[in-house]
């Protein structure tokens, strides 16, 4: 079989019984996640790039002391080591880290367009302009989930554990988020089509 048929806690196994290409299976399926999850955090490339490896270290040397307990929640576990070592590298620079849907921060990317002539390329310009700005002025914990829904792409059961609240808050902040935003895209009356 296959090293990428495997599951995680296949993977896991393999690795603690000397199997190397079991690891680089695991860090290959779950490196964008994680490292896009820090650089948003952070919002620094080098930083980014050196609190993802100290992530995988962590968890490496977790895995290699048979401290990893199998719960079929290996990647909230990592998000969740990558969490504190962001909250650490923060607290040493006596700073803390901001989530906010700044410019670096689009909804779009993760959202494919078709092909569209030049008017409707500054129109959908001008609606993802829109929307980003209404997105800024929801409350932190909608804004919160929406990022991490659509621009990680996590399952509700991962946001959940990685904010520490139950599934059901977390599927009531995004409800109330969607709310939000319709009210405020109607109120700067905002067309949300391209013809």
């Amino acid at each position: 079989m296959l090293l990428s048929n495997y599951s995680e806690q296949e993977l896991i196994h393999a690795y603690q019984n000397g199997n190397e290409n079991a690891l680089e299976q695991l860090v290959l399926r779950h490196k964008n996640r994680v490292y896009n999850y820090i650089y948003y955090k952070v919002k620094d490339e080098e930083l980014a790039e050196d609190l993802f490896q100290d992530t995988f270290i962590k968890a490496i040397n977790t895995i290699k002391k048979g401290a990893y307990n199998d719960e079929g929640k290996f990647l909230p576990w990592l998000l969740r080591i990558a969490h504190n070592l962001i909250i650490d590298c923060f607290r040493k620079n006596s700073k803390m880290p901001m989530v906010k849907g700044n410019d670096d921060f689009n909804i779009f990317d993760v959202i494919g367009i078709p092909e569209k002539n030049i008017e409707q390329n500054i129109q959908t310009t001008q609606m993802h302009k829109h929307l980003k700005s209404i997105i800024k002025k929801l409350p932190f914990d909608q804004k919160e989930v929406i990022i991490m829904r659509i621009y990680f792409d996590m399952s509700f059961k991962e946001i959940a554990e990685m904010t520490n609240v139950s599934i059901n808050t977390a599927l009531g902040r995004m409800r109330y988020a969607l709310i939000n935003l319709r009210k405020l895209i109607e109120e700067k009356n905002i067309s949300l089509v391209v013809k």
